[in-house]
């Protein structure tokens, strides 16, 4: 539930997510919390790594490998992953997702297991669609939302590791059938100068 989390409440791409070390959040006990993301463990085989492992551990999508991005993360989130610790603690080197024995969760395991909780969790309508099918349309559909709720473009692609123009190109899809909104604040505005 943390990982599926992480990646909806928080944005964050799926090797970020099972990345995530305890000592690089703030999980404040009330309010917002962040998390400084400068890892990710994206799953590539054991022939494409260095170290023989299946996850490579590489610094942020597109970035030098030295560059933080810090992501606020919302109070729902802070209270999922304060539980999970809590339930779960840590993999020996601070990782709140891991294996039975303490390895990156593979893609696979994730993968599988957002299959089962689909069919437990939609509407068998809903789960037979693509809808939501993978695990990576949980970050999907956090930028769709902060966009729905009028944040700043500049401040989602910020917080999601994306270029504006990035941003906006796979996401201006998800803003149609906004327009009664965006005529409700231009109008309110104008209301504002008379």
């Amino acid at each position: 539930m943390g990982l599926f989390a992480a990646m909806y409440f928080g944005g964050l791409r799926p090797a970020e997510a099972v990345g995530l070390v305890e000592t690089d959040l703030i999980l404040p006990e009330r309010g917002w919390g962040s998390a400084l993301l400068h890892r990710t463990r994206p799953s590539v085989g054991k022939q494409w790594t260095d170290s023989g492992e299946t996850h490579d551990d590489r610094g942020l999508k597109n970035r030098p490998t030295e560059d933080v991005r810090p992501v606020p993360i919302p109070p729902h989130l802070v209270a999922v992953l304060r539980e999970h610790l809590a339930t779960f603690g840590t993999a020996d080197d601070g990782r709140l997702f891991f294996s039975e024995k303490g390895a990156v969760v593979p893609s696979s395991t994730y993968y599988r297991v957002w299959q089962e909780a689909r069919l437990i969790g939609l509407p068998p309508a809903i789960a037979a669609s693509p809808l939501a099918s993978r695990p990576y349309d949980l970050r999907h559909s956090a930028l769709s939302t902060w966009l729905n709720a009028g944040v700043d473009p500049t401040e989602v692609a910020e917080r999601a590791g994306n270029s504006v123009e990035i941003l906006l190109t796979r996401y201006a899809k998800c803003l149609a059938g906004r327009q009664d909104v965006a005529n409700r604040r231009i109008e309110d505005l104008l209301r504002e100068y008379e």
